[in-house]
């Protein structure tokens, strides 16, 4: 494999820390090389110097003469008068870029709802961020260097941009340098993964679950200081294990020495136990969403939402960006009250509150953590254990030289520490988690899912991040379209959905000028709903038939094909079925309105 980029005796100083001292490491073709460490430790900088931006305080960075280096920073760098066109393909006349397959996948794949002509300072955040992304897509490079790619991409993006970088070359040409803290992006993306901690960047094999089982059998023979984070990782292992199928259905590598550290470990979390206390904290009554409507200056947001969300449930909420899922999470909360149909809540119900915003931070802000933590509970059990918020913050991975900074002064990171250890402390037994992966690190996603894992009450989670989804929810709903569905295939689901909606927007859509429901009578409507309704049951049934065929496939005879051959013929059917009925439910949807 040739040699694209390489490192040797690096030294990376500022005037207050060392970030790099005597690092070594090359880049070659067919590399796809994940990179993860702890907020601060230097992720953002090692990229910056392979790529030539930073310059090291000594030691050398060396590239293959005529290489091409393509770099997705963290920060905008976008010029507001462009328009998008121009950002995206330059100066490119029309028939030259739009003749090219390529670019034209990721224009399909990153912008195709965001207008051609629109200037680039009239974009959304997210809009601008899409925009970037597709505009180093679509050139040729020998290496793509991507800063924390998947922030602002909802799941269909994520998913997407995996399946572009994987196919992107050929096995073993053209090289990827990934900074990310999306677990599921990193083990679909990445052969290789470095960890930058300490000063220096240590290699593994694999992607995040190779990287969790290496590290923890680091741990395991060093006898490291550790112990407290190797606990945490197996607990993270034996849910992988135990995970969805997929996920060991097709392993980059082998679990046979995996299973010896977790055979005593327990399941995630115990759900039946929880369930039992979350109602014995808030009774029966948690919310119940009845025929809610959402509608902003004449736009309907959400409509028709029926939902009674029972105690102990922990359930994600899915959708593309301005679907309405933070409007969602409003009317749970009742800082967003209903246009149409009504909310009720139980009597008992302690809200807490996990935004984006940072809001229960923001009267503190002149505040000492120090002084933050004197005023909260004294102790907080977590495992049966009993934890100060010192210990507790510590645990979530919060420096103790940071308790004495004022709020205001924290890194996004550590704020949002900060914010989920106060929401812990105020006892809520329902709690609302609005995108909890913004600004942390993998370890401090691992530490969060943990204190999830012992938490006795209900969770409603909002994210892109599927990992997180898949690990602390065990159902999931989707917004299409202003409405709530149920998923019963989780996010495979969602995707397949996604799908079908944008392959037949013709199909569903309503005729120009018209309302939803127009020229229709009140019984064929009424048959309309009757048949929507009567789809998501089946849907449901056909969803756990399939789960039993998988369940049958696991425990069959691997050496009996024709039974299995028989068992793949009934899925491909099943899922055929699922396939249909998804696809008039969407349509059906649209056309009752």
């Amino acid at each position: 494999m040739a040699h694209l980029v390489g490192a040797e005796g690096l030294h990376l100083q500022y005037p207050t820390r060392v970030v790099f001292d005597a690092v070594t490491l090359g880049v070659n073709d067919g590399d796809r090389i994940g990179i993860v460490g702890r907020n601060g430790d230097g992720k953002s900088s090692l990229l910056g110097m392979l790529a030539g931006r930073i310059e090291p305080s000594s030691g050398r960075v060396t590239r293959r003469r005529g290489v091409r280096i393509g770099v997705l920073d963290q920060s905008d760098t976008l010029h507001g008068d462009t328009t998008v066109g121009q950002t995206v393909v330059g100066d490119r006349a029309e028939h030259e870029w739009a003749g090219d397959p390529k670019v034209r996948d990721v224009i399909a794949g990153l912008v195709p709802d965001i207008p051609w002509h629109a200037r680039i300072g009239t974009l959304s955040g997210g809009q601008r961020r899409r925009v970037d992304l597709a505009a180093l897509l679509v050139g040729q490079w020998d290496v793509v260097a991507l800063d924390e790619p998947t922030n602002h991409l909802d799941v269909e993006g994520i998913t997407w941009l995996a399946g572009h970088l994987r196919s992107r070359w050929a096995a073993n040409a053209g090289a990827l340098l990934v900074v990310t803290h999306d677990r599921w992006f990193l083990d679909e993306v990445a052969t290789a993964t470095w960890e930058v901690h300490d000063r220096v960047v240590e290699p593994f094999e694999g992607g995040y679950a190779a990287y969790v089982l290496q590290r923890v059998e680091r741990d395991r023979q060093a006898a490291t200081l550790e112990a407290k984070r190797q606990n945490l990782l197996r607990k993270e292992l034996a849910w992988l294990r135990r995970g969805p199928p997929a996920r060991t259905s097709k392993p980059k590598f082998r679990m046979d020495t995996a299973y010896q550290l977790i055979v005593d470990v327990p399941p995630a979390r115990d759900r039946l136990e929880l369930s039992r206390l979350a109602m014995a904290r808030m009774g029966k009554d948690v919310v119940d969403l009845l025929d809610a409507g959402v509608s902003f200056a004449g736009r309907e947001v959400l409509r028709g939402v029926d939902w009674k969300i029972a105690p102990g449930e922990r359930t994600a909420v899915l959708g593309a960006n301005g679907a309405g899922k933070s409007t969602l999470l409003g009317l749970i909360a009742g800082t967003t009250e209903p246009t149409a149909g009504r909310v009720k809540r139980g009597k008992t119900v302690r809200l807490g509150m996990l935004d984006q915003q940072f809001r229960e931070l923001q009267g503190i802000a002149g505040d000492r953590v120090r002084d933050v933590l004197a005023r909260a509970r004294t102790t907080y059990v977590v495992d049966g254990k009993e934890l100060t918020p010192a210990q507790l913050l510590e645990r979530l991975g919060f420096a103790r030289e940071h308790l004495s900074a004022r709020v205001g002064e924290l890194s996004g990171g550590q704020k949002r520490r900060l914010q989920l250890l106060l929401v812990l402390l105020s006892e809520p037994n329902l709690m609302l988690v609005d995108e909890p992966s913004n600004d942390v690190d993998t370890d401090m996603l691992a530490a969060m899912e943990d204190l999830f894992d012992s938490w006795p009450g209900t969770l409603i989670v909002v994210s892109h991040d599927r990992y997180l989804i898949e690990r602390v929810t065990d159902q999931q709903y989707a917004i299409f379209n202003g409405r709530l569905r149920h998923l019963p295939g989780g996010v495979d689901e969602y995707l397949r959905m996604s799908h079908a909606l944008r392959a037949a927007p013709a199909a569903v859509a309503p005729k120009t000028g018209s309302a939803p429901g127009a020229g229709r009578s009140g019984a064929e409507e009424r048959a309309m709903r009757k048949e929507l309704n009567a789809a998501e049951r089946k849907l449901e049934r056909v969803a756990e038939r399939i789960a039993r065929i998988h369940e049958r496939m696991a425990a069959h005879d691997h050496g009996d094909y024709e039974g299995l051959g028989r068992l793949n013929e009934d899925l491909r059917h099943v899922e055929a079925e699922q396939a249909a009925l998804e696809e008039r439910w969407l349509e059906l949807s649209e056309l009752v309105g």
